[in-house]
């Protein structure tokens, strides 16, 4: 990697987040790269949130009245300032190396927008469906464990607000549809917790997938329908 290295942002969304983001700002706090930054929106928490990342000085606190993880994760990249972007759930932590591994792959591969990488699991359930490729529980992880160019998340225009969950799914279906490459490393950049009481524990994906799917058929439907 060159001296010259590009700032990196770590985005975090939290609600109602203090038991374990500690551990999740923890483990970006020991990521063996620099310079990097790390934004954390409160997405209208009422437990002790705001007071666990008052606990580490270095790290950037805004807060907002819960509009749901999508728009939280906006209001950081508004926040942020570096030429890529990481984004990491709350109650997630981010494998030893992650950010030096995507920073150095993006440098390395100019024509990609996004790198992702593989998962492993704290506590898990047995019935979560494998990965075909390299059998990981729940496949690849499309959120927390993608670090973004930042132009292509202003070209996109971030993630879509009305999402409540499977926004990240949707960020990545419209930057296929304009054409923007990403990969995925074969390595662990995510350790991800199981939690029957967030957002995606225990629940389908298919009904935002869906959503987006339809949505993108609904932009391309103008351009089919144009007369010859």
């Amino acid at each position: 990697m060159t001296e010259a290295r590009p700032l990196v942002s770590v985005v975090i969304a939290a609600y109602n987040a203090e038991a374990h983001l500690a551990e999740a700002l923890e483990s970006v706090a020991a990521q063996d790269y620099e310079p990097i930054e790390t934004v954390v929106v409160d997405d209208g928490s009422t437990d002790r949130t705001r007071e666990v990342v008052a606990s580490f000085p270095a790290v950037r606190y805004l807060f907002q009245e819960n509009r749901g993880p999508a728009a939280a994760r906006n209001a950081a990249l508004a926040a942020s300032a570096g030429e890529l972007v990481a984004v990491l759930d709350s109650d997630d932590l981010m494998a030893a190396g992650r950010i030096c591994r995507q920073a150095e792959h993006l440098l390395a591969h100019p024509e990609l927008g996004a790198v992702l990488g593989r998962q492993e699991w704290l506590d898990a359930p047995e019935w979560l469906p494998r990965d075909t490729v390299f059998g990981d529980p729940n496949g690849i992880p499309v959120g927390g464990a993608a670090m973004f160019r930042r132009t292509v998340l202003d070209d996109l225009g971030g993630y879509d607000a009305t999402f409540r969950r499977g926004e990240d799914t949707d960020l990545l279906i419209r930057m296929r549809e304009r054409g923007i490459p990403y990969e995925i490393l074969p390595v662990v950049v995510l350790i991800r917790r199981y939690r029957e009481d967030s957002l995606t524990g225990g629940r389908s994906i298919h009904t935002p997938l869906l959503r987006s799917l339809r949505a993108k058929l609904d932009r391309q439907q103008p351009a089919q329908e144009a007369p010859r």
